[in-house]
């Protein structure tokens, strides 16, 4: 219990924990538009280093702490817009932190991937990052 409570503590208010949250998304987001850009639909553009750059933002999201984000409350508290958390993520730690995992993993290679600029290399490893995103969404995200 002392260990929920400080984490709350230091994560902050339910509705600060949710802008976080969606921010650090978004800002990936930001970046994976920015790779599938140069590697999947234009990759007459691609560019290593604004690759490898935008991978390396992924992964230090990835790499974040994001689970600290995800207080009890937050499936129903509004951030910038309102909490797409499913309230049975608290039901599904396992399954959450397997997902989680998961994207960690992709995450982190994506960026070792990137640095190379092997663009075929990149290519394949963007769809595991991806694979890994829509397991998290499916899991524990409600659809708009």
């Amino acid at each position: 219990m002392l260990t929920a409570s400080t984490t709350a503590a230091i994560a902050g208010p339910i509705e600060e924990q949710i802008r976080f949250r969606q921010s650090a998304y978004s800002f990936a987001a930001w970046n994976v538009g920015k790779i599938k850009s140069q590697v999947v639909d234009h990759p007459e553009t691609f560019n290593k280093d604004a690759v490898a750059a935008a991978a390396n933002a992924i992964a230090a999201v990835a790499n974040s702490g994001l689970g600290a984000l995800y207080g009890e409350g937050t499936d129903q508290g509004v951030g910038w817009k309102q909490s797409r958390l499913k309230p049975e993520f608290f039901q599904k730690k396992e399954e959450v932190t397997i997902a989680a995992n998961a994207f960690n993993v992709a995450a982190n290679e994506l960026a070792k991937v990137a640095a190379t600029g092997d663009v075929n290399a990149i290519k394949a490893q963007f769809g595991k990052v991806g694979e890994s995103c829509k397991g998290c969404h499916d899991l524990i995200r409600i659809k708009e």
